[in-house]
């Protein structure tokens, strides 16, 4: 069972102080038994008190108010995890639509983890899936296949999109980062009405070539009937195992981003984010993202929010 070192710092700049920073942040990891949170050390600028509740979806989410004049907010979060599922999963490859109609049925929150967005390009989307939905096939069978679709006509690329790009742009220029990929799966398995969530993490994998390693990362979990929610990263085309950790579930990203938040005042805004994943063999993966959020000057709140990479 592999532990995993990660420290992830968030830092927000201001050219001149603003007041009142109201933050939301999940970057307590979701409680389950494919992981355990071994030390967990959570340090924010002022020291403010943080209020902590578990929402709808069962993610562990904390609220903060920075009230005092500040031009920098750093929210700096070290977690020591150690991942119990297993190295490589037994999908269950028997299991089709019929059982998933009546899991949907009876469990009535699914129903709406199976409403696809409403995106202009509909037809589009029904097209990309209809060679490979068949419902004479399992359910894991056709997730795969949507993956795969996304891995080989999508190109992984940053700085193109950020937390307001829609899926009807990715669909226009293939390409983005895992958030974007995640939207995307969501809005192709949602249309042949497989229920499915959206997963904020880290990806941790040490040195296997895996694309948005070190970074926050996003996947999506599909519910298979007999085997329940399941990992599936279509920015690498894998089915999850124990090289991710989950922080958050939900809808889409807006339910799952690691740290969002509004503040008063007419201040430019620069944002950079930290993440390093240090491994048991001594090795450490560092990413850092460095994000220009410029506004009009006469705006009075912002909001501050991070995409995954």
């Amino acid at each position: 069972m592999p532990v995993f070192k990660i420290q992830h710092v968030t830092k927000y700049e201001y050219d001149e102080p603003v007041r009142e920073s109201v933050n939301e942040i999940r970057i307590l990891p979701y409680q389950c038994p494919e992981q355990e949170v071994l030390q967990q050390t959570l340090h924010i600028t002022a020291q403010p008190s943080v209020n902590t509740f578990v929402d709808y979806w069962g993610n562990s989410t904390g609220t903060f108010n920075l009230l005092s004049p500040h031009r920098e907010l750093v929210i700096d979060n070290k977690l020591i995890v150690r991942t119990t599922a297993p190295p490589a999963l037994e999908l269950n490859y028997e299991s089709g639509f019929a059982e998933l109609k009546k899991d949907i049925n009876g469990y009535l929150r699914m129903l709406e983890l199976t409403k696809p967005e409403g995106i202009e390009a509909k037809k589009k989307i029904k097209d990309i899936v209809r060679p490979f939905y068949k419902p004479s096939k399992s359910v894991a069978a056709v997730a795969e296949e949507a993956s795969r679709y996304i891995f080989e006509n999508f190109h992984y690329i940053k700085g193109i999109t950020n937390v307001e790009t829609t899926v009807d742009e990715i669909l226009e220029h293939q390409s983005g980062v895992c958030q974007d990929f995640a939207h995307v799966l969501l809005q192709m398995l949602r249309t042949m009405n497989i229920p499915c969530r959206y997963v904020s993490g880290y990806i941790c994998p040490n040195k296997n070539g895996m694309r948005g390693v070190g970074a926050t990362h996003a996947w999506v979990e599909v519910w298979i009937p007999k085997q329940g929610w399941t990992g599936l990263d279509p920015t690498n085309n894998v089915w999850v195992t124990n090289t991710h950790v989950k922080l958050a579930v939900g809808r889409n990203f807006n339910d799952c981003s690691p740290i969002k938040g509004t503040f008063k005042g007419t201040a430019e805004q620069k944002l950079s984010v930290y993440v390093s994943v240090g491994y048991e063999d001594g090795n450490i993966f560092e990413d850092v993202n460095n994000v220009n959020q410029r506004y009009r000057k006469e705006a009075a709140i912002r909001q501050q929010q991070q995409q995954q990479q």
